[in-house]
């Protein structure tokens, strides 16, 4: 089959295929652990599981890897279904580790039948202090070499309840001088008296990752394994186990990088400890790298996809630029969204020549006629942006000053005739005349004003709540050790501003605010004024 991308993933499936030796064709999986919500990290993969199964007319099982009921819950489960589906994608079916539990349990009495591994009674401490070093190899567990029966007897009664946690663990019998540490006889199974959002009390023995992981692909018959490269020290472990036990099928595990984002953390436990803080809002935060944060921010999933396939999958784990990602929401937002007037920072502006009102009109999209067209009430009274004005402007200054013009965007010319202050100094008013004969697409005046500037009517505008929100951390890659220190206090800024009333009422909760940025109306703002999010600037502001 022709395809653009040629990545090694896709070299292997194509050879494969090639040499007939899929029986049943391409099936991925996603097995996330429902222990937080997914991140953009997990998005890549998500693309990459789902996206080569649908490249070669095959099928994807969403894995719920839950064997750790100590961190997992219901409602991780619920929030990696709903983004799933909301970044475009559809599972074969949805199964879970807990499907298998007895299966792998009946897995791991078999390998201590075959005196392959064996119920340990060190503590964590102990396994950790014998375990070896990169240079050292390490040491026998005194409790290796019991006997087939004793490691029976006490691997049952430990799944029976018999013993509290940590009191013992189940270990494989492999080489506790392996270069590889995680060969030096890792744990398979562990104590934990907890209940399970699935199983409820039924089990209280629970298999590790590296042992569950392994025996599902086999079960569901994965045909290509797909995991992130810190898993490739793990690799020679997933072999030795789908070797060493009655399994008449052996997927391949094949790893890819991860991916990093600049100005943000990926870590699940450094993300809990953002919203256990309070740090943040919640796993929804616009300023989190989750999928639910990019979502409530107003990025589409189109964007997430494309950035997905724009840093492709390669062998070696790289950070990218934040700048990357804005490029890709801006590219998919430019053409589509309406776009419309919002003043952020609102100026007065009596127009002290201009009675009455009227109803102006604008298209939606100068480069879009098809998002049709809008009206826009015009009156005495407008708002500014306060940034358009300057009582000592600059050089090349193109926007209002005193005695000088602008245009009004779909509307007339002005000119700024008086400024009034507060007893600060503050600017709180600007008296203008208006020019009748210069209105846009009307105009007969021959005046040639430096600038356009955007404005809503004072009296139809309608008040709105604007969170701009900017890099969560200050830094560029943010230390696990320094992360606290390293937030940015600015991330957030909340906005009183003014918005044409055609905003409020259209359909689409996506909007370009002119000049400003691209901005979503938030579902989830509870009373009070319309709250709209910040998606992302007109270009590179950072």
């Amino acid at each position: 089959m022709e395809n653009e991308t040629t990545d090694f993933i896709r070299q292997r499936i194509e050879s494969d295929l090639a040499e007939n030796a899929l029986d049943q064709g391409v099936i991925t999986r996603f097995p996330p652990e429902p222990n937080g919500f997914l991140h953009i990290g997990h998005a890549k993969s998500i693309c990459l599981n789902f996206g080569v199964a649908q490249e070669y007319g095959g099928e994807t099982y969403l894995r719920f890897d839950d064997t750790n009921p100590v961190k997992e819950s219901n409602e991780y489960v619920e929030s990696i279904q709903r983004d799933v589906a909301w970044l475009g994608f559809q599972w074969k079916t949805i199964t879970h580790a807990s499907d298998y539990f007895e299966q792998i349990y009946s897995y791991a009495e078999a390998l201590m039948r075959d005196g392959k591994a064996y119920v340990c009674s060190l503590d964590a401490e102990q396994i950790r202090a014998t375990r070896g070093t990169l240079t050292q190899p390490g040491e026998n567990s005194p409790y290796r070499d019991r006997t087939v029966d004793e490691n029976l007897d006490l691997f049952r009664r430990m799944r029976a309840g018999e013993f509290s946690d940590g009191t013992h663990v189940a270990r494989l019998k492999i080489d506790m001088a392996s270069p590889n540490l995680n060969m030096r006889d890792p744990v398979i199974y562990r104590i934990r008296h907890a209940s399970h959002q699935r199983t409820g009390d039924d089990w209280c023995v629970y298999p590790m990752y590296d042992f569950t992981h392994g025996i599902c692909d086999a079960i569901e018959h994965i045909s290509h394994s797909l995991c992130t490269l810190e898993f490739a020290d793990h690799r020679p472990l997933y072999d030795w186990v789908l070797e060493n036990i009655n399994m008449n099928y052996h997927p391949p595990q094949i790893e890819f990088s991860r991916l990093g984002l600049e100005y943000t953390v990926m870590s699940k436990r450094l993300l809990h400890r953002l919203v256990d803080e309070h740090l943040v809002t919640g796993w929804d935060d616009p300023r989190m790298p989750t999928i639910a944060g990019l979502r409530r921010r107003g990025v589409p999933a189109s964007a997430i996809r494309e950035f997905c396939q724009r840093i492709g999958v390669t062998k070696q784990d790289n950070v990218i630029e934040m700048n990357l990602l804005d490029f890709c929401i801006r590219q998919e937002l430019e053409s589509s969204v309406p776009r419309g007037m919002a003043v952020l920072n609102p100026l007065k502006v009596v127009i002290t020549n201009y009675e009455g009102s009227e109803t102006l009109e604008g298209p939606w999209h100068a480069q879009n006629q098809d998002l049709g067209r809008r009206q826009l009430p015009f009156g005495a009274e407008i708002f500014i942006e306060h940034d358009d004005f300057a009582n000592e402007p600059p050089p090349k200054w193109k926007r209002l000053s005193p005695g000088e013009m602008v245009r009004l965007r779909y509307a007339y010319i002005i000119r700024c005739d008086e400024v009034i202050e507060d007893d600060s100094g503050n600017v709180v008013q600007l008296n203008c005349t208006y020019f009748a004969d210069s209105k846009s697409g009307q105009d007969t005046s021959g005046l040639k004003p430096k600038g356009v500037v955007h404005w809503v009517d004072a009296s139809a505008g309608v008040p709105i709540t604007v969170l701009d929100y900017g890099r969560l951390f200050n830094v560029p890659n943010p230390s696990s050790k320094t992360f606290l220190d390293d937030i940015n206090p600015n991330s957030l800024t909340r906005l009183d501003a003014m918005a044409e009333p055609a905003l409020l009422a259209h359909e689409s909760r996506r909007f370009q605010f002119e000049r400003q940025g691209y901005f979503y109306r938030d579902e989830q703002a509870d009373g009070g004024a319309p709250v709209f999010n910040k998606t992302v600037s007109l270009r590179e502001g950072f």
